[in-house]
């Protein structure tokens, strides 16, 4: 339980680290856009591979079909709320956020690292090491969407005490969503297991579409795809290494 917490912690670390590159010297937007486009194929890559994979092995395509829709349903619904509340810029940087709810804006950045940290403790399941090509992909995919987000809540006249706050509490919650992934399911069954899988699988791949990939596009135009595919094709390679 507790290396599922630390490993959650890792992944979420990655956002205070973000903010501070950003309050020490902001990368340029084309920069950052690159490493988004790449972290999103990472991403993309430890989904197939270390989720919806493992989770059709372990209980069969109905529970992980099941759990991917599931998934994508639940965080677009939770995130048009969002957006309707304030928090749909919550992650551009041009400062967009001046315009949004504080309070959605900072429960939006929840929503986007919960999947994902429940994901690393549910890797921990079968009993072996956690996988450390998800807890990169986590890690690359958090790092260049705290630097955008960083840079459009400066611009939006947010103090560097509040946005440090927010990325913190971010970081906690994926520690704890971490453990949870891990001791809620630990002693399920495999069905359920593959479910849940396919249900965080699901809603990372929302997101990716919904937050990461539009706003990469945005910033630095077409080259995006062919380094979201760099991405991926180098993360597949570990995975099966």
């Amino acid at each position: 339980m507790l290396e599922a917490a630390l490993w959650g912690l890792v992944g979420g670390l990655a956002l205070l680290l973000g903010a501070a590159l950003v309050f020490i010297r902001p990368l340029e937007v084309r920069t950052n856009a690159y490493v988004m486009a790449f972290g999103a194929g990472v991403l993309i890559s430890a989904v197939a591979f270390d989720l919806t994979e493992e989770a059709i092995e372990l209980g069969g395509g109905a529970p992980a079909t099941i759990g991917l829709a599931a998934g994508a349903l639940t965080f677009f619904g939770g995130d048009w709320l969002l957006d309707r509340r304030g928090g749909g810029d919550r992650k551009r940087s041009g400062g967009q956020q001046s315009e949004g709810n504080p309070a959605a804006i900072a429960l939006g950045s929840l929503l986007d690292g919960i999947p994902e940290s429940a994901a690393i403790g549910l890797t921990l399941l079968e009993g072996g090491g956690v996988s450390l090509s998800f807890v990169v992909a986590v890690f690359l995919s958090n790092l260049p969407e705290s630097v955008s987000a960083t840079t459009g809540l400066l611009k939006a006249g947010r103090s560097r005490r509040w946005i440090a706050a927010l990325w913190l509490s971010v970081a906690a919650a994926a520690a704890v969503s971490a453990m949870l992934g891990y001791e809620l399911l630990g002693g399920g069954s495999n069905e359920l297991a593959a479910g849940v899988k396919g249900f965080a699988g699901g809603a990372i791949l929302c997101m990716l579409a919904d937050t990461m990939m539009p706003e990469a596009f945005d910033e630095a135009g077409r080259k995006v795809g062919l380094v979201t595919v760099l991405g991926f094709a180098l993360a597949a390679l570990l995975s099966t290494a």
